[in-house]
């Protein structure tokens, strides 16, 4: 019996990964773009987007992803991660393909949390 390894399922955290490589990789993991999902209310949903450069406007970022995407959304100040962009609904995956088309970020540097 003490030769087979048992484990017990446990409670899913999308945010573990993300936790678990900022604190190994400390000032590398500043290269991605996170992009997540929260879950509001019902059905409801709101898609952040973190890590784009300073020199990008991101104003004008949002009015491209809210015109592409026909949703609402803001970009919002956050003491400990700067400007993030949020988005109504699930907008991960348009996101993704929007920032690599606009040749914003590289595909490699995208990171996809949630669910």
């Amino acid at each position: 019996m003490s030769d087979l390894d048992v484990q017990l399922p446990s409670a899913f955290d999308p945010f573990a990964e993300a936790n678990a490589e900022d604190s190994s990789a400390g000032a590398g993991s500043k290269d991605y773009v996170h992009v997540r999902i929260q879950q509001r209310n019902g059905r409801k949903s709101l898609t952040t987007v973190q890590g784009l450069k300073k020199e990008y406007s991101y104003n004008k970022i949002l009015k491209d992803l809210k015109k592409e995407f026909c949703c609402n959304g803001t970009v919002v100040q956050d003491p400990e991660l700067g400007q993030v962009i949020q988005l109504q609904g699930d907008q991960r995956k348009n996101v993704a393909t929007f920032l690599v088309q606009a040749g914003i970020v590289k595909k490699d540097s995208i990171k996809i949390h949630g669910f």
